[in-house]
């Protein structure tokens, strides 16, 4: 378990754009949505959340059908959340509820103690996950549709029906599908695992179905569990099964990173680095002349700057080609291909509109009491893994 105008942005607010042509005409027969938007624009937007979805044709069915459809995602509260946890979330939360879902944040403490984080210690545990809840608000997530539980609260609320599940799941399934679910973790199959990390599966997939969700939304790094709770519908003759939208796994800025770690303090961005901080990180990142793929700057601005600005700006003197603002990734990638944009103002780019999205947070932290005293004291607490 775990992801505006630059006026909203700095005001710690995310605006997303539906289209930038006016809306056709609904058909006669479809029922106007309380958000306003036809099906196609719903199950746009809720589409374009993830990299992959299992499958589309049950998505857009679920639109047509459910008004509120609930989307979840589950956390471990384990440290410091990076950029890609904080902005690339809160976009993909803000499209789900525009588009007409409730949204489930489940707070997996319970899972982040069986996973060993912050060394077992629940009290930490749950500090870290009021922290990141901060930084969601501060960040501009809509919370309106919106709610945060707390996985140990809600198990013990509902203890018959949440075991009951997990034994039936466990029952199920052997071992070995099990085991390679351990990726959810952090872990490989390979990897000594506890006997509590082999639960672990079990009841990430007991939790989509105790939570009634129709949508997973978790990164792709999760999408084994999701998938278990597919085959487990076939098990229990369930026609309804819940939908995999799963998002893009963000590269770490140093290179061959293909994911951002907490552990290394260069390998991304957090959600209150001083501007400095991101200037030196960005300064650092691999960012091959010439070459897109595999470009983490790059990657940073399809995923968070573009989706957050509708835009990204570069800044240079007219001898060196002038200002310029991409509203393509395409046209980005290849301006850069070419040679037409430099690795040096790629960069003094993306450091700015960074900052621009983090300083709400950091004023946040900096300015409200209680904020302050949580982000101290998970800055205090050693990351275990």
């Amino acid at each position: 378990m775990s992801d505006a105008a630059p006026e909203a942005a700095a005001a710690g607010m995310l605006e997303l754009k539906v289209a930038e042509t006016p809306a056709a005409a609904p058909a006669a027969e479809e029922a106007p949505h309380p958000s306003g938007l036809t099906l196609e624009e719903r199950y746009a937007l809720a589409r374009s959340v993830g990299e992959e979805c299992i499958n589309e044709e049950e998505l857009r069915t679920l639109l047509a059908k459910k008004p509120l459809p609930v989307a979840y995602d589950g956390f471990e509260p384990s440290g410091r959340m990076h950029i890609a946890q904080g902005v690339m979330k809160a976009i993909n939360v803000n499209k789900l509820t525009k588009a007409g879902c409730h949204f489930k944040f489940w707070v997996a403490d319970w899972f982040a103690q069986l996973n060993n984080k912050m060394g077992g210690d629940l009290k930490k545990i749950q500090t870290v996950g009021k922290y990141m809840v901060e930084v969601w608000k501060a960040v501009g997530m809509d919370l309106s549709k919106v709610e945060f539980l707390s996985s140990s609260e809600e198990i013990n609320k509902r203890p018959d029906e949440y075991w009951t599940l997990v034994m039936d799941i466990a029952r199920k399934n052997n071992l070995k599908r099990i085991i390679r679910c351990s990726q959810i973790m952090g872990r490989a199959e390979t990897d000594d695992l506890s006997a509590a990390q082999i639960f672990y599966p079990c009841m990430q997939c007991a939790d989509i179905f105790f939570l009634k969700a129709d949508i997973c939304q978790l990164g792709m790094d999760q999408r084994k569990v999701n998938m278990l709770a597919r085959e487990y519908c076939d098990d229990i003759k369930r026609k309804l099964k819940p939908i995999v939208l799963s998002h893009r796994m963000m590269p770490g800025l140093l290179e061959g990173q293909e994911k951002m770690s907490k552990s290394d303090p260069n390998s991304a961005i957090f959600m209150e680095d001083t501007e400095q901080e991101v200037n030196t990180k960005i300064k650092k990142a691999f960012c091959p002349p010439k070459v897109a793929a595999g470009n983490p700057c790059i990657e940073y601005v399809k995923y968070i700057v573009m989706p957050w600005f509708g835009h990204f700006e570069i800044s240079r003197p007219a001898d060196n080609g002038g200002d310029k603002k991409y509203t393509s990734h395409e046209e980005l990638v290849a301006d850069y291909e070419s040679g037409a944009l430099h690795p040096g103002d790629l960069k003094a780019g993306l450091s700015k509109a960074l900052n621009a999205i983090l300083q709400p947070v950091r004023d946040h932290f900096e300015n409200n009491a209680e904020a302050k005293e949580l982000l101290k004291k998970v800055k205090s607490y050693k990351v275990t893994k």
